[in-house]
């Protein structure tokens, strides 16, 4: 029974640890989905008035606009205009699908993760500079309207009244974040494409991503202050502009898996716990049973440092049988767990060497005073009382 509860202490602390391990990774990975460390900036209205200018006055973004951020502040690793517009249809044939259609530049698919699938591109700079009718369609999108077994790249769809070009196909990704829809459902296509065949005159957004993410609250600073010169208003006015730093939802992911991992840490050392102390019994126990041995050692001339040293030996021997046998199941439940289909909800377990250090110096330390004090015990006894026993 004692062997028992060691072995399920430690299979417990293994699979919690191990378990939030994998829903670190999957929150990071949904999060990144939509792209690591961007921001996305957008048009406000003024609520301070400035030199002359009233409040509530709406801002407004060009594509140009674009350039000016890309000049003025250094720090800026990618840009990309965006527009976008609702309930375009898409069709092929007799299938039509109604969503969102947007354009950007090519530094976007590199900002937000746009992968194609083998045989297909993202849009290039040519696109951009002959304003080409190409698009790159998300992989959901595609299985609506072309079938799950069809290969659409190189083969037509009308956006609207026009037709273009399949160039890419989006590789199937998790994204749990999104600002207008999940990528899976758009369709993309140039920007410059977009203001001849749309007339937008306006963009609906930028997206940028920096050269360090640490830089954020700065770059947040510069371009108040280049915007604020352009369009007139305070830079100090908040709401002028809206910027959603993708970076801060990094750090919530890791302060709450921390404390989620802390959390069922706590849990699986406390059933480990309850097994040191089952441990620490069994061996008041043999020093009970064996009073007379250790006053035979005594009196032949053994120290206290060996009778310590043998019943923490024994203590470390049975931690250590129970730990590798509950070790070895900890690892084969993760392997068959990692078999379900949960990774996109709270990821698979992961046995990692954090996991496994923690595990060890969890193991160490309570086997250590499971026979630490037992054995204080044995070595104290009286030689005489001992052999009278």
């Amino acid at each position: 029974m004692t062997m028992f509860g060691i072995i399920w202490g430690t299979m417990t602390v293994i699979l919690l640890l191990a378990f939030g391990v994998g829903v670190q990774k999957s929150m990071s990975k949904n999060m990144h989905g939509m792209g690591d460390g961007i921001a996305i900036m957008w048009p406000g209205r003024t609520s301070i008035p400035f030199e002359g200018y009233g409040r509530e006055r709406y801002m407004r973004f060009r594509a140009e606009d674009v350039e000016l951020l890309r000049s003025e502040i250094s720090e800026i690793l990618y840009i990309s205009p965006e527009y976008g517009r609702w309930g375009i249809p898409i069709r092929v044939g007799d299938k039509i699908n109604y969503t969102y259609v947007s354009g950007q530049n090519t530094e976007y698919g590199e900002m937000r993760n746009q992968i194609p699938e083998p045989g297909g591109r993202w849009l290039n700079d040519l696109d951009m500079k002959d304003r080409k009718r190409v698009c790159f369609i998300g992989n959901k999108l595609k299985d609506l309207i072309f079938g799950e077994q069809t290969n659409a790249v190189g083969k037509y769809v009308f956006i609207g009244d026009n037709p273009f070009l399949v160039i890419g196909v989006l590789k199937k990704k998790i994204q749990s974040s999104s600002y207008s829809t999940q990528d899976e459902n758009r369709v993309f296509i140039p920007y410059t494409t977009f203001e001849s065949v749309f007339g937008h005159r306006y963009i609906n957004n930028m997206v940028y991503k920096l050269n360090d993410p640490r830089d954020a609250d700065l770059v947040r600073t510069k371009i108040y202050q280049v915007f604020g010169k352009k369009f007139k208003f305070d830079p100090k006015d908040t709401q002028a502009l809206g910027i959603w730093d993708t970076t801060e939802m990094n750090k919530f992911i890791y302060y709450f898996t921390l404390g989620f991992k802390i959390f069922l840490g706590i849990i699986g050392a406390i059933t480990l716990v309850v097994g040191g102390i089952g441990l620490a019994n069994i061996m008041y126990v043999v020093v009970q049973e064996r009073t007379t041995e250790i006053g035979i050692k005594r009196s032949i001339g053994a120290k206290r440092k060996h009778i310590m040293g043998q019943f923490i030996m024994e203590a470390f021997m049975i931690i250590g049988i129970g730990a590798a046998i509950g070790f070895g199941l900890a690892v084969i439940l993760i392997k068959l767990i990692s078999l379900l289909p949960i990774e996109d909800y709270v990821g698979h377990p992961e046995l990692s060497l954090s996991v496994a250090f923690i595990s060890i110096s969890i193991l160490s330390i309570i086997g250590f005073l499971a026979g630490y004090f037992p054995s204080r015990r044995a070595a104290r006894l009286n030689v005489i009382d001992c052999l009278r026993y």
